[in-house]
């Protein structure tokens, strides 16, 4: 089997390192490869990156992960896309902060980032990863058809780790629309079953779903919440006040796995595939 790759694009701030520590300890039990990358914009830059870069490297080298540097001229909004793509990544760990931060890495342009690759990213803030990794996952079903797509990487994820998974869906008045809602949560049942995996699931208000999701996932003490982009079609559009920018940015600091939908026949050829 081809070892595995995950990328962690590394800005040498705090929270770049947190993700860092998210990647390590997703690799460990796979035993896969992680690729740092640094983008500058000139290459008079390149050589003091790498620099840091190996610092960090370093810094890491007890944690028995396979952790490489890399320095790319360009925009991060184009080139995190290209790399992961070059190295067939699995998936990219990136770190989201506030306005201070490397190239301005606020929700909005971490979507923007997101949307440049078809490889799932885990956004993170400055929240350590446990030592056991995700324990607890929540995935909010909505409506939307492409919400299932997530839930082959979070299977794997919990196999990894032994997670319990919360689905967490909107209470709808509509009589049409609660059948749908019992659907995907009986689908969810079966497909978790059938792997394995402990399932639990909950109804939460419709109104302000993206709060509800983020309180839900605070008493169930979540470790990750798993959702779509789906912005994908417009990510140049404002992203100011979308329910995945909400999510990705809450402030209980619990890291977001975020996927983006897929056409049917797409294969990604990773076993984070859909």
């Amino acid at each position: 089997m081809q070892q595995k790759t995950f990328i962690v694009p590394h800005d040498f701030t705090t929270v770049a390192d947190i993700a860092l520590q998210h990647a390590i300890a997703t690799a460990k039990p796979l035993n896969a490869v992680v690729q740092l990358i640094h983008v500058v914009s000139k290459e008079n830059q390149i050589q003091d990156a790498l620099t840091q870069l190996n610092n960090v490297i370093e810094k890491h080298a007890s944690e028995g992960v396979s952790l490489l540097p890399n320095v790319r001229i360009g925009s991060i909004f184009e080139d995190i896309g290209a790399f992961a793509a070059e190295h067939t990544a699995e998936l990219i760990f990136m770190g989201t902060h506030g306005a201070h931060g490397w190239q301005h890495i606020t929700g909005s342009h971490a979507l923007k980032v997101v949307t440049s690759s078809q490889v799932p990213f885990i956004i993170v803030q400055e929240k350590s990863v446990k030592a056991t990794g995700y324990d607890s996952i929540v995935v909010p079903m909505d409506l939307h058809k492409e919400t299932k797509q997530k839930l082959s990487i979070v299977a794997n994820l919990a196999k990894y780790f032994n997670s319990k998974v919360h689905v967490v869906t909107p209470d709808e008045t509509d009589e049409y629309l609660r059948h749908q809602v019992i659907s995907n949560i009986t689908f969810s049942e079966s497909f978790f079953k059938d792997r394995n995996i402990e399932m639990t699931s909950a109804i939460v208000s419709r109104s302000g779903f993206d709060k509800e999701v983020v309180k839900y996932a605070v008493s169930v003490d979540a470790d990750l919440i798993a959702i779509m982009n789906l912005n994908r079609s417009n990510f140049l559009s404002a992203l100011t006040t979308n329910y995945e920018q909400y999510i990705i940015t809450n402030d209980a600091l619990i890291p977001t796995l975020i996927v983006n939908p897929i056409q049917i026949g797409n294969e990604h050829g990773s076993m984070f595939s859909i």
